[in-house]
């Protein structure tokens, strides 16, 4: 992977461990090499969000090279992994932020899990809603119109609602240090036959609310298990491993800003070890809510986040292209290897895997403090 171009353009933010041990390592990129800039002031990577200006801090923060980036992006640096950029923030996530995903959504819904009826249904229902929802503003007037008539109609869907209705849905996607980086296996829970990678931008938020930076992310889908019950939400998204952020994170400056976001288009390949291959795009310019907005959900005076957040966006890729013969649509295969790129961000690569048989999850904020503490950080 080519470390240079993008991670040469603009302040990058991450964690790596050291096969020394020890606490994570608080990193930036500078010249194509990964900087050590942990230090007192700023053990961890919430400590630089929570700051004023934190790309100026990154920047001109002292600290001492650990590793060629090509090497750590590849996972060849000898004794350097890269882990996922955030640490102590919360990991939330966005749903049905954009119409293509409202849409399978729904068709998750009616297909209760079932990938066989999924391609039928998917037929039936645009046929049915017969409207271009794109242009709709959630919770405006001509929604709520839209909404009357699906109703009326008996389609009308849970998904439909936090597409189109006022309220958005925010759910967590794992806790605080439970996120995966670059390189790492992610996980789908041993009981799916039907699921997804998705690929979305996830803005770093700082606790008052500032939005700070982005990285990309893949909040990994079970889709038969959603598709049973949204009740399922926890057990459909939150397992080990299936929340991966990475490579860094990109801090706003004067070259890199929430406009920039809105504009990416965000690239997603699967190749799978029986040859298959699946390509696809989000485009962030399509998304139905804007990210203040959705930001504006998850934190105010309605819900607080001392250590701010990491919010996943949504994605409008859902994957349909057939994998195992007509109509069965698509599922992940263990060792998939999901590649979820743009060109201001870089690329987040990872293995798929069996929740069950990715590395569990060990280190915690406690195992955290405890480190830094020893370290003398704290």
């Amino acid at each position: 992977m080519d470390g240079s171009g993008v991670f040469n353009k603009g302040v990058f933010l991450g964690r790596v461990r050291l096969a020394e041990g020890g606490h994570p390592r608080i990193v930036t990129v500078r010249d194509g090499q990964v900087i050590d800039i942990t230090a007192k002031a700023a053990p961890t990577v919430r400590d630089i969000c929570e700051m004023d200006d934190p790309s100026g801090y990154v920047k001109s923060a002292p600290g001492e090279a650990v590793a060629d980036l090509d090497a750590v992006l590849d996972g060849k640096a000898e004794g350097v992994t890269l882990l996922s950029p955030v640490d102590l923030q919360a990991v939330k996530a966005s749903g049905v932020t954009f119409v293509v995903s409202l849409l399978e959504r729904v068709i998750e819904e009616q297909a209760k899990g079932d990938a066989g009826r999924a391609d039928a249904l998917r037929g039936e229902i645009l046929a049915l809603i017969g409207e271009d929802l794109s242009q709709l503003v959630p919770g405006s007037d001509a929604a709520m119109a839209v909404k009357a008539k699906l109703v009326e109609k008996g389609v009308w869907s849970q998904y439909l609602e936090v597409g189109i209705g006022p309220d958005a849905e925010i759910f967590t996607k794992c806790q605080p240090m439970a996120s995966v980086g670059h390189g790492a296996d992610v996980g789908l829970h041993p009981i799916s036959t039907w699921n997804n990678p998705e690929p979305e931008v996830a803005l770093i938020v700082s606790s008052n609310g500032d939005i700070v930076g982005a990285t990309l992310g893949n909040d990994v889908n079970l889709r038969d298990v959603e598709g049973r019950s949204a009740l399922l939400l926890g057990k459909a998204k939150d397992n080990n491993a299936s929340a991966a952020l990475g490579p860094f994170i990109r801090l706003f400056d004067g070259g890199f800003s929430l406009d920039s976001v809105k504009q990416m288009e965000i690239v997603l390949e699967v190749v799978g070890q029986d040859g298959f291959v699946l390509t696809g795009a989000s485009s962030m310019s399509q998304i139905s809510r804007t990210p203040e907005s959705l930001v504006a959900a998850a934190l105010g005076s309605h819900h607080q986040y001392p250590d701010g957040l990491a919010l996943y966006l949504g994605t409008m890729f859902a994957p349909v292209q057939d994998r195992d013969g007509a109509g069965k649509g698509f599922t992940h295969k263990l060792g998939d290897l999901v590649t979820i790129s743009t060109p201001m961000l870089g690329a987040l690569v990872n293995t798929v895997r069996l929740s069950t048989e990715c590395a569990p999850w060990t280190y915690g904020p406690r195992a955290l403090m405890g480190d830094l503490a020893k370290a003398g950080l704290l």
